[in-house]
């Protein structure tokens, strides 16, 4: 008789165990799939937000909006950095000189020095900062433009 009951615990027990394990890995699928979807509704955002981009400079005026955009940019890439660290101090000093720099040129001041700063800051945040590729190329970009406006901002319209 004892090893009847033992017999039915042991089968009770085996049955609640293998409940619990599916409802955990339920849980677990249902999370992952969740986790997924966010994932995927970020990237179509990013891929609309990159998209918006390059339709810019599709635009005549971009020429004009060229440093709000490398602003944008560093908004962008900062939104995906580790809040805190070396990586969004390198593009909060980059912004604060984009900024110094854009004042100077609202009052009609090229001030060429400044504008290697901002270069380089663009650059330092290039080599030094953990970027998607993606983001690595679109700062990249908007240092090649930037190059480009110091080469010839006399005829830049």
């Amino acid at each position: 008789m004892t090893s009847v009951k033992s017999l039915e615990v042991k089968l009770v027990m085996r049955h609640i165990l293998l409940q619990v394990v599916a409802g955990v890995g339920l849980l677990v699928f249902g999370t992952s799939i969740g986790m997924a979807q966010d994932r995927d509704r970020g990237r179509d955002s990013d891929s609309t937000w990159y998209q918006s981009r390059e339709s810019f400079f599709h635009e005549q005026q971009w020429k004009a909006h060229l440093f709000q955009r490398v602003r944008e940019d560093l908004d962008q890439v900062q939104t995906t950095t580790f809040p805190g660290g070396r990586d969004e101090f390198r593009i909060a000093r980059t912004k604060q000189e984009l900024g110094d720099l854009q004042s100077k040129l609202a009052e009609n001041r090229y001030d060429q020095p400044q504008l290697d700063n901002v270069i380089a800051g663009v650059q330092r945040i290039i080599d030094s900062n953990k970027l998607s590729a993606r983001d690595r190329d679109m700062l990249a970009d908007d240092v090649s433009r930037m190059r480009d406006y110091r080469e010839h901002h006399a005829d830049w319209r």
